[in-house]
Formats: C-alpha cells, sequence, structure tokens
C-alpha cells in the first residue's frame, strides 16, 4: 500500500550525515514539503537537520480525522508508513530516535500524534499543531511501547474550525497513557496556523536535543 512511497523527502539545515538532531516536519492537507520546510529558517541551529516528506497529491488521507480508520485506508497506512520510513532513515544516518523531534501540522499534526501512539518509545520530542489522534471519539487504543518521558507539546486555536478542543485534550490523556511528558496551550482567538508561541516552544524542545544548545 506504497501510495506515498515514491514522493519526495526535502531537506534544510545541515546534511543528514553531519547531524546531531533532526526535526523531521509533516505538512497539512492541500500543502506540501516544501511549505512546512518553511519553518526551518525559525528553527534552525548549528548541528540540526530538518527533513519533510511529501504526501502524493498534497493529502496524506482523503476523509476527516475524526471519521473511522478504515474510511481512510489504503492512504493512512501508507502515510504512516512514509513516517516510519524517514525515522528509519534517520537512526540509520547514526542519530538515535532520543535525538529525533517530530513535528506536524493540521493534518499533519493528526498524523505525527498518530504515529507516535503506534510507535510508542522515546523519541527527543514531539509537536502537534492544531490536530488530534486519528479516527471518531471514544476509539479504543492498545498499549503499545511507552514514551518514556518524551516531551510534548499539542498548540491549538480555540476555537479551531477544524479541530475541537476536546481532541486535543483527548490526545493529551492517551500521550500521557502512553508515558509523554505533554503539555497543551490552546489560544483563544487564535488562527488555524502556526503561531509565534508554538515555534517559541518547539525551539525550546530543539535547544534540549541539539548537542551544544543547552
Amino acid at each position: 500500500m506504497g501510495l506515498h512511497e515514491h514522493e519526495p523527502v526535502l531537506t534544510a539545515g545541515e546534511d543528514l550525515g553531519d547531524a546531531g538532531a533532526v526535526a523531521i516536519l509533516i505538512h497539512g492537507r492541500g500543502a506540501s514539503a516544501g511549505s512546512i520546510l518553511g519553518l526551518a529558517p525559525r528553527l534552525a541551529r548549528p548541528g540540526l537537520a530538518f527533513l519533510a516528506p511529501q504526501a502524493v497529491g498534497g493529502t496524506w488521507y482523503p476523509r476527516r480525522f475524526l471519521d473511522p480508520v478504515e474510511s481512510n485506508e489504503p492512504w493512512l497506512s501508507s502515510a504512516l508508513g512514509a513516517v516510519g520510513s524517514v525515522v528509519g532513515m534517520v537512526e540509520e544516518a547514526g542519530v538515535p530516535a532520543e535525538s529525533i523531534l517530530l513535528l506536524g501540522f493540521s493534518q499533519g499534526a493528526c498524523l505525527t500524534l498518530e504515529f507516535v501512539a503506534r510507535n510508542a518509545r522515546r523519541y527527543g520530542g514531539v509537536a502537534g499543531l492544531s490536530g488530534g489522534l486519528i479516527g471518531p471519539d471514544g476509539l479504543a487504543r492498545p498499549t503499545n511501547g511507552s514514551l518514556e518521558g518524551t516531551p510534548v507539546f499539542l498548540g491549538c486555536a480555540d476555537p479551531d474550525p477544524h479541530v475541537a478542543a476536546k481532541r486535543v485534550w483527548d490526545a493529551a490523556g492517551e500521550l500521557r497513557r502512553l508515558g509523554g511528558e505533554v503539555t497543551v496551550r490552546l489560544y483563544p482567538g487564535s488562527e488555524h496556523a502556526v503561531n509565534d508561541d508554538e515555534i517559541d516552544v518547539v525551539a525550546g524542545l530543539l535547544g534540549a536535543i541539539v548537542p551544544g544548545s543547552r
């Protein structure tokens, strides 16, 4: 089900072979790897590489993230596999998961959080900006590993036209259950976009994993 497997992975910052830490950036619906890499100049620092996979047609899965999981297959499984492939590529280059930050916006945030929940381990950090876990309310999730204290940041406008605050809090609860150290910030009157405060929080997460940044 490799719908996304032939799409490019764009890069910025340090070359992967020279990097001590990596930020994997996952774009939203109708956007592109190039657009999410627009965050890189605001987060760049020596020793940090950025990787951004591209979804086929600019969409990771076709329906809403609230819909039954089966209705987004086989796109969802392929999208999760694409994120896993990038993580694997980074680890093969010698950067451990503890030095990887995964960040997604909107549909990319939903995909990022779903990937982390299904592949719980110690990451350098996780940032879900304007997103929640995929599937209908009350979806039971089996325990799969532990995030082992991974710092997780969830930020979202309140109200947001695409993501209810309840779904952000639900994701926070699930990721805490899996061992994440979760911080939630809701922004009253904000837009469905990445804001300056979120950038500052992500910069702090990166400062904790990039060699020499502390």
